[in-house]
């Protein structure tokens, strides 16, 4: 695997402030945080952005999607072997903002094999979840597309619906990790993730949209389980 567990995953999508030297220096704050407390952070970034992240900072990389396409005539795409090229070290695949078909996400996991990528596939239940895990991918994210940026993380609202998940993984795939997001706000929510057997968690909004971005994470480093648990 590219990535190593457990750890908190920072996407910060296109939100205001995250692009280019605004999300370098973004970035610059997470690196700080991840060295000073001993938690392990990743970083989605733009995706121009990618190699900028990856070249300026130490931490791993995770692109916010790929196209399965081959390389060839595709204006506007953007290939596992690129974001490799630029540095990544995984990629979001069929996130709900970017939902794929099942045929496309099978053809980008093994892509993402062959490239040395780490493929962090999301799920939003059981059914997908033993679907997508016939891939054999890396990692597996479940999250309810609905909790998405709403403060209402799974973790808390249905634990049961995570505990059915990780079983799921624990039975037919123990290979692959189980990351847990949609809904993240806080640290009592990432301590709850891993509480229930989740190998890594992550959010959005609520990081980059904190009043305070280096205490918010701060404290999500403070819920972490230490590195080796």
């Amino acid at each position: 695997m590219a990535l190593d567990y457990p750890y908190f995953l920072v996407n910060v999508k296109t939100y205001p402030g995250t692009a280019g030297e605004e999300g370098l220096a973004f970035a610059r704050t997470v690196e700080r945080v991840a060295a000073e407390t001993d938690a392990r952070f990743v970083v989605a970034p733009q995706t121009p952005d990618l190699r900028l992240i990856a070249a300026e900072t130490s931490l791993p990389v995770v692109a916010q999607g790929v196209d399965a396409d081959e390389p060839g005539r595709r204006t506007g795409g953007v290939l596992p072997e690129t974001v490799a090229a630029a540095g990544a070290d995984g990629v979001l695949v069929n996130h709900p903002e970017r939902p794929a078909e099942l045929a496309a996400i099978e053809t980008t996991v093994d892509r993402c094999r062959e490239l040395g990528l780490e493929s962090i596939v999301c799920a939003n239940g059981v059914e997908q979840a033993r679907a997508v895990l016939s891939f054999e991918p890396d990692c597996l994210l479940f999250e309810k597309p609905e909790d998405v940026a709403t403060g209402r993380a799974i973790s808390r609202t249905h634990p049961e619906r995570v505990e059915a998940v990780v079983d799921l993984v624990a039975a037919e795939r123990p290979e692959t990790k189980v990351f847990l997001g949609g809904g993240i706000s806080g640290a009592a929510d990432v301590a709850a993730a891993f509480d229930l057997g989740a190998d890594a968690a992550g959010a959005a909004s609520a990081a980059v949209q904190a009043d305070d971005r280096e205490a918010w994470l701060r404290a999500v480093a403070g819920a972490m389980p230490e590195r080796g648990e």
